[in-house]
């Protein structure tokens, strides 16, 4: 994946309803190659599906958890391709420490949690991982 393809993801993590011609518009290409760059990274399985986004309090029994991410070697940038297609991490940051990243997880019930968690381990270049539940907010 390249800049382009990143930019790609990202506005379509943004908004998944934005039209081909919207999307060539942003990114200053033809619609050819946003077409042609959809399809790849579907065919690749980087772009796995698309999905509708709730405000936060649209779901309250909804279940948040924070995972934090050991990354083999150089795979970063491969495993942010391969946590971006994953629909149950709703946010990805990188961070400094003892963990290279850490990814925010929403889940309707908790088998759905440990289904997403069984996916995001299997991702090649992940070394380790340790999910916290988030129980509740005390400032925003």
């Amino acid at each position: 994946m390249d800049a382009l393809d990143q930019q790609l993801i990202s506005l379509l993590r943004g908004d998944a309803r934005l039209t081909v011609a919207a999307l060539a518009h942003r990114l200053k290409v033809a619609r050819g190659t946003v077409t042609n760059r959809i399809t790849r990274l579907e065919d690749d399985g980087v772009i796995v599906g698309y999905t509708v986004r709730l405000r936060p309090d649209a779901r309250p029994n909804e279940i948040h958890a924070w995972m934090s991410i050991a990354v083999e070697g150089n795979e970063t940038r491969a495993v942010i391709a391969s946590l971006l297609g994953e629909p149950g991490v709703a946010e990805i940051h990188d961070t400094n420490g003892r963990w290279d990243l850490l990814a925010g997880l929403r889940a309707a019930n908790l088998s759905e949690l440990s289904s997403v968690l069984e996916r995001v381990r299997l991702i090649k270049g992940i070394q380790s991982t340790e999910t916290s539940i988030h129980l509740q907010t005390y400032r925003g």
